[in-house]
């Protein structure tokens, strides 16, 4: 398939951003997602123009991000083998494959019609799986949806390019239309949005980046029923490691002041 025929252009386009980071951290010898299923839809999606190139540093950042929300996701349907995961905003994301989930739980992939037409084409069907044409911000999607089973809600990469009300609405949404779980995604203070807007590859895109959260606790009280469970905002050693010289600077001075800690963080709330 030729680049020419995917069509994805704003915050569309930032999906094949992520897919290729994950593409090229799984190359590297020390590689923390392995997700070869990424590196395969890269070589399948061949063609001009490319997607905008991420960074080194922003590359192991997106596995980072990729390789807890995989984890937290395990140990949900661990706990759960009957469960609901619902992967909001998913673009190309190989999470499914990656984890490989038994046929007790049902899987749903919810995204933009175009996105999830693309996604069709490129993904094998496999049982338990399904497909949701939709904006996350509409309303109805939810519907088809099981409102009887745990539920784990996945957003990768996903809340910061919707305004806050939006954001509020679709976790009000989720929590008051299935019978409970958790929710995990990634969040940034409005100093990490600011400085996510000057990375060239998500300017190349024209995404627009908008909501910036500075207390997690505050959701808790925007949200009824929400309760913050985890809120990681540092890598381990073995992470910092693997990034440039500067990165391994900006990381160490970064944790030592916690409000800088805000400006990048994965959350995890039950409901």
């Amino acid at each position: 398939m030729e680049a020419e025929e995917i069509g994805l252009h704003g915050v569309r386009e930032t999906l094949l951003v992520t897919l290729q980071a994950k593409a090229a951290e799984s190359a590297f010898p020390d590689s923390l997602l392995n997700d070869h299923f990424a590196a395969d839809l890269m070589r399948r999606l061949a063609g001009r123009p490319k997607p905008p190139d991420a960074s080194h540093d922003m590359t192991i950042g997106i596995a980072v991000r990729a390789h807890m929300l995989d984890r937290w996701t395990s140990d949900f349907i661990g706990r759960h083998p009957d469960a609901i995961v619902l992967n909001l905003g998913c673009g190309l994301d190989t999470r499914v494959l990656r984890l490989d989930p038994p046929a007790s739980v049902g899987w749903f992939d919810v995204d933009f019609p175009d996105v999830i037409a693309l996604r069709q084409q490129l993904f094998p069907k496999r049982p338990g799986c399904t497909t949701i044409a939709s904006s996350i911000t509409e309303r109805d999607w939810i519907d088809l949806v099981p409102a009887d089973r745990p539920a784990i809600v996945v957003a990768e990469g996903v809340f910061p390019y919707l305004c806050e009300q939006e954001v509020r609405d679709v976790l009000r949404r989720v929590t008051s239309c299935l019978t409970g779980g958790e929710i995990v995604f990634d969040a940034y203070s409005h100093l990490g949005i600011e400085l996510l807007r000057l990375n060239p590859s998500l300017r190349a895109t024209g995404a627009e980046l908008r909501w910036g959260l500075e207390n997690a606790r505050a959701l808790e009280r925007d949200v009824p029923g929400l309760t913050l469970l985890d809120e990681i905002s540092e890598y381990d050693a073995a992470q910092v490691a693997r990034l440039s010289p500067l990165a391994r600077i900006a990381a160490h001075v970064v944790s030592a002041m916690p409000m800088l800690r805000r400006m990048g963080r994965l959350l995890r709330y039950g409901f």
